[in-house]
């Protein structure tokens, strides 16, 4: 986990930097869960620990989107690999592996808006069309300070209650994007790495639900790729006090869901299987991403979890 910005650091280290220190702010879990490993002896620190992968949302319209956000991490060296598409949540994704193994893979995933009723559309381009180009068209890509600031300010304006709720019962998705647009959806601790005894997802979901972290249950608590080498697991998003635009000028605060961790366990290929321990890299475990697994993670900020008893 990276540590508080800095200005010596490289532009990719500042933004890194900068998204993680906002989220481990807003998603308690994040050192509720290090601060439990560390004190059950797991590891020394939070630096001990791997991020397999961060995630973003973002709406899927001409000015925004894959398109627009994608261009900050390639600039910085990150590589598109393989496409997912969600139709049930209508959401298209891409993942990005790093420049450098010392940097987590990257995931974003966007909103094929043009699939939703008229009136999702309407509320939605309400909101975007605020954006009249492509934001990122405007930055300077190697000024960290100034990325790290596009991507913790506000797009477009605050949205109503009323709208909000609207687009959540036709897309949750949706719904959380108008409101938290780049935050940062979750980071990902690589449990392969960790010391035995809690290096698989079956083991650490066990300590987790031993210090009382919630986790989603869509499709199971561990979702299992087709070819067993992938394993993933999340908590259930915080829910956070949000401040919506009211119809007198005002502000008006509603509970919505926040963001959350996922954990992950990538198996050594089966062509690597006889290399001791010591000598396993990432290049000799499962990579990349599986869209049954991802579609069930995606519901970590839905209502049929966060609202779970």
């Amino acid at each position: 986990m990276a540590a508080s910005p800095s200005t010596d650091v490289s532009p990719l280290d500042f933004v890194m930097n900068g998204l993680m220190s906002r989220y481990r702010q807003r998603v308690p879990d994040v050192d509720r869960v290090v601060q439990a490993m560390i004190a059950a002896g797991h590891v020394a620190s939070a630096e001990d620990i791997e991020n397999d992968h961060i995630a973003f949302r973002t709406m899927g319209v001409p000015q925004l989107g894959i398109a627009s956000l994608e261009k900050v991490f390639l600039h910085y060296g990150y590589e598109r690999r393989d496409r997912f598409d969600f139709p049930g949540k209508k959401l298209n994704a891409h993942w990005y592996a790093p420049p450098e193994n010392a940097y987590p893979r990257i995931f974003i995933s966007e909103l094929r808006v043009g699939d939703l009723s008229d009136e999702a559309q309407r509320i939605i381009t309400s909101y975007t069309d605020e954006v009249t180009s492509d934001p990122v068209d405007k930055l300077d890509l190697d000024d960290g300070p100034a990325v790290d600031a596009f991507l913790h300010t506000p797009l477009w304006r605050t949205p109503t209650w009323a709208d909000y709720q609207q687009l959540a019962a036709e897309s949750e998705y949706a719904a959380w994007v108008i409101y938290n647009r780049y935050y940062l959806n979750h980071f990902t601790v690589s449990v392969h790495n960790l010391p035995a005894g809690v290096d698989t997802i079956a083991a650490f979901n066990t300590f987790l639900k031993r210090i009382g972290v919630k986790l989603n249950d869509s499709g199971g608590e561990a979702k299992t790729s087709g070819d067993g080498l992938l394993i993933q697991s999340s908590t259930v998003a915080e829910m956070v006090d949000a401040e919506f635009a009211a119809a007198d000028g005002g502000t008006e605060t509603h509970r919505i869901s926040g963001s959350y961790v996922e954990f992950a366990e990538r198996r050594v290929l089966p062509q690597f299987a006889d290399l001791p321990r010591a000598e396993i890299r990432r290049e000799h475990r499962r990579d990349g991403f599986e869209t049954a697994n991802a579609d069930k993670i995606f519901e970590s900020t839905y209502s049929s979890q966060t609202g779970r008893g």
